[in-house]
């Protein structure tokens, strides 16, 4: 004897059995979903792009035989950084395309208004995004209303082509917002640098000549003349032209010790001779404070960069002498793989930073010029800590 067979759950009182049918259902999971909306928000995105780009553009174009259309063009690439930003986040929301955010505007390097201006304009992450704007405007009105189209008429295959339309957009994304500005940028921070080098150098030279003309130079103008005055003095009055003679001896001794601390301002002897340890141990030893240098290197780095640490230590520790009141002052230097680090404390007053004149900024540019790093740590009542990094290269 057979078992009786169970009606179909879906069978209906009375009648035949027969299995019911699932239910109907759009076959679309929710990242089809996140691309049909991604298409739909296209139209309204791109008319805002659109119209941010051709309204500032054509400002900017008509007052630039003023002097407000540079700026507002630059204000126009900033903006633009903006909406590129707003459409990577879209896409990494709602495409799954994982796009970087560019780097930042170098401006921390240079500070005058001008060179900010001119470093905004040049700038090619703003100048691709207003591309991208400009031409996303026919792309959109297409996927939007053949997204809408197909959600009444051809939703069996919507999600094919949406996924279609939306390959075409991640290409976009990638192509005109990603951040392959970095060549770009690395070339506009090398023409920083150069500008920052050049400018140091100038100044140097110019502190050079100054020291020359105001130390030595007028030192050495004394002796000449008070070795003439001697001159005519010998026969007639011998005692006081050797009075004469002596005091030209003493501005002779005066002169020489200028000059040899202007040759080691220039580059020290025993930064040639006996390397980076003993360089700033004799630095330190000139300090009004004093200071405790540990240097552990098992080789010495190129000469640039010693001498680059050479007088960051030395501008540091003229800081700590004139304006710090510390008690007492440590220098450490040692190299981790590829950088060479110092660390400069003090227990003084604390309060420095690289905005409040006390040459720090000079150096966080000399620095930065060989990508290196300069961090001041120095809170109200102290302790300051003034680490720098600098890139190690062998001196071979």
């Amino acid at each position: 004897m057979t078992a009786p067979v169970p009606r179909s759950l879906g069978s209906v009182d009375g009648g035949d059995d027969h299995e019911r049918l699932p239910p109907v259902r759009f076959a679309f999971d929710g990242h089809t979903w996140k691309e049909i909306a991604h298409l739909l928000l296209n139209l309204p995105m791109s008319l805002f792009g659109f119209v941010y780009v051709m309204t500032t553009l054509w400002a900017s174009g008509i007052l630039t035989l003023t002097v407000i259309g540079i700026p507002l063009l630059a204000a126009t690439l900033l903006g633009a950084r903006q909406l590129g930003k707003v459409e990577r986040a879209r896409a990494r929301a709602l495409l799954g395309v994982r796009v970087e955010e560019p780097t930042p505007l170098p401006w921390g390097k240079r500070g005058a208004g001008s060179q900010r201006l001119w470093m905004t304009l040049k700038d090619p992450v703003g100048w691709r995004t207003l591309l991208y704007d400009f031409i996303r405007l026919p792309w959109g009105v297409l996927t939007f209303c053949v997204t809408l189209t197909s959600l009444f008429v051809l939703w069996p295959v919507l999600p094919f082509i949406a996924r279609g339309l939306t390959n075409v957009d991640r290409a976009m994304v990638r192509g005109l917002l990603s951040p392959s500005d970095e060549l770009e940028r690395r070339i506009a921070e090398l023409e920083s640098d150069r500008g920052v080098v050049v400018d140091t150098a100038a100044a140097d030279l110019r502190r050079i000549e100054r020291d020359l003309h105001d130390g030595a130079q007028a030192r050495l103008v004394n002796l000449a003349m008070g070795l003439g005055l001697a001159k005519e003095k010998l026969l007639e009055d011998p005692d006081a032209a050797a009075a004469m003679v002596e005091e030209a001896h003493g501005e002779v001794k005066l002169a020489l010790q200028e000059l040899r601390d202007l040759a080691r301002g220039i580059h020290p002897a025993v930064l040639t001779d006996r390397g980076l340890d003993a360089a700033l141990s004799s630095v330190a030893s000139r300090c009004t404070v004093p200071v405790q240098v540990t240097a552990d290197l098992s080789a010495r780095p190129a000469p640039a960069i010693e001498g680059i640490a050479y007088f960051t230590v030395s501008e540091l520790l003229q800081n700590v002498s004139k304006h710090s009141g510390a008690r007492s002052a440590s220098v450490d230097v040692w190299r981790t793989d590829d950088r060479l680090l110092i660390q400069v404390r003090d227990d003084g007053r604390g309060g420095a930073s690289l905005d409040r004149g006390t040459g720090m900024r000079g150096l966080a540019d000399r620095l930065g010029a060989v990508d290196g790093l300069f961090v001041v740590v120095s809170p109200d009542g102290g302790p300051t800590t003034v680490t720098a990094e600098l890139p190690w290269r062998d001196r071979s």
